[in-house]
């Protein structure tokens, strides 16, 4: 099918002759007639409608009743037991994680497909992934952000890694960095129920090597450890305000001393 052009009566003229049999065999015919009530003029559209689809047409031999008993009729089909549903399509790939990220959450799918270019079609309810058109997972949209949905069947056998991506890996390739971020690693990996589920994670916060240095990367882990973080966005905002470039004391802070005040009582009183 062609759309009609805007104010292009001409590509859609059997809709306008349409209009035109209706206008003259219709409401022509009521336009001297006075009714009280809506129901009343529909009544009489109705009557006039009927004895306009049962008039033989010259040209064809038959009337519009009998081409559209003939014909369309027996064509047709019962409507769609369910109402059309809104998707929108996204373009992903397959992360190391076999896990692909929509709306800030990140959905299986199997694991065969790591590195994949697939597409997400999302409805409101439900989250597709289509691999060369055809469906390869499906699972209940999650409006909550920053979550991880797995499904058994998605994952290696027997938790093995693979395409070379293990846990010991990453932990090794963070030793060579520094001791903290071997730390920063370790933690991310035992943030996660699967450690393949940390995987972006722990490739995101390596990566950041190469952005600037493996110096300037450890430094930043060493002040990420000291603070409790160990997730890739608190390490970037460390290195993006240049935070590992300052000097930071490692030592225990030492307690305020109580201030002398006459309402201040000390442990003595109570005794």
């Amino acid at each position: 099918m062609i759309p009609a052009r805007v104010r292009k009566p001409r590509d859609k003229a059997k809709v306008e002759v349409s209009v035109q049999v209706a206008e003259r065999w219709i409401l022509a015919r009521l336009r001297d007639r006075q009714f009280v009530g809506l129901d009343a003029l529909n009544a009489a559209i109705w009557e006039l409608l009927d004895e306009l689809n049962a008039r033989p047409m010259d040209h064809l031999g038959a009337s519009r009743r009998e081409l559209f008993e003939a014909l369309d009729r027996p064509a047709l089909r019962p409507l769609p037991k369910h109402l059309y549903e809104f998707a929108t399509f996204k373009n992903a790939t397959v992360g190391p994680d076999y896990h692909v990220v929509f709306d800030g959450n990140h959905y299986s799918v199997p694991y065969r497909l790591v590195r994949a270019k697939v597409q997400v079609r999302a409805t409101a309810q439900t989250i597709e992934i289509l691999y060369k058109h055809q469906r390869v997972a499906s699972h209940r949209r999650r409006r909550s952000p920053h979550g991880y949905y797995t499904r058994d069947e998605h994952r290696p056998p027997q938790h093995k890694g693979y395409l070379d991506w293990t846990p010991e890996r990453f932990v090794a390739w963070a030793e060579k960095i520094g001791p903290a971020t071997r730390q920063v690693i370790q933690a991310r990996l035992a943030a996660k129920v699967h450690p393949e589920q940390a995987y972006r994670s722990c490739l995101g916060i390596l990566g950041l090597a190469k952005r600037t240095s493996e110096p300037r990367l450890e430094a930043a882990c060493v002040r990420a450890v000291a603070c409790g973080i160990s997730h890739y966005r608190g390490i970037k905002n460390i290195l993006d305000s240049r935070f590992d470039q300052l000097a930071m004391d490692l030592s225990e802070p030492t307690p305020d001393p109580q201030p002398a005040h006459p309402n201040v009582r000390g442990p003595g009183y109570y005794h």
